[in-house]
């Protein structure tokens, strides 16, 4: 009875290991060519989802359906650039991983040395802010009255 209780455990382990260990496969063609061509076009289009990844670099859903949609496309003969163009169209400039510049992207080309300008002068103007202030002067009696209030403290805290 026990032994038969060992068979029945290991052929349910048997059964379970490859259930438990199994996962989607990864989306490549059969084709090599056409699987370069595709990650090519990937690698210039930005995941939607993580939006710093690349389409070929994410593993979001949308990312793997846009590389089989690009894959299909492919397939039925369209160009890389028919398929970016494509994709421009449907989600706008910001799927580009690069963006060409033009007078829609030039603000996010010339920004971040903008803000890099902007930030310069701001400390600039900052520091020579901070040369020009001098201490406040105090009267005589204001100093006696300072002198007075530091020696009541030193008085208090020994």
């Amino acid at each position: 009875m026990r032994r038969f209780g060992l068979i029945a455990l290991a052929l349910v382990a048997l059964i379970a290991c490859p259930v438990a260990r199994a996962t989607e496969a990864p989306n490549s063609a059969a084709d090599p060519v056409l699987e370069a061509r595709v990650m090519a076009v990937a690698e210039e289009l930005r995941c939607l989802v993580c939006q710093n990844e690349t389409i070929a670099a994410s593993h979001a859903d949308l990312a793997v359906d846009l590389r089989k949609q690009i894959r299909t496309k492919l397939s039925e003969g369209q160009s890389e650039r028919q398929i970016i163009d494509f994709m421009v169209e449907r989600y706008g400039e910001f799927v580009r991983y690069r963006p060409p510049l033009n007078a829609t992207t030039v603000l996010l080309w010339m920004g971040p040395f903008a803000l890099l300008l902007a930030g310069a002068y701001a400390l600039m103007r900052a520091i020579r802010g901070r040369q020009k202030l001098t201490p406040p002067t105090l009267s005589e009696a204001e100093r006696a009255r300072a002198r007075q209030l530091l020696a009541d403290t030193d008085t208090h805290s020994s």
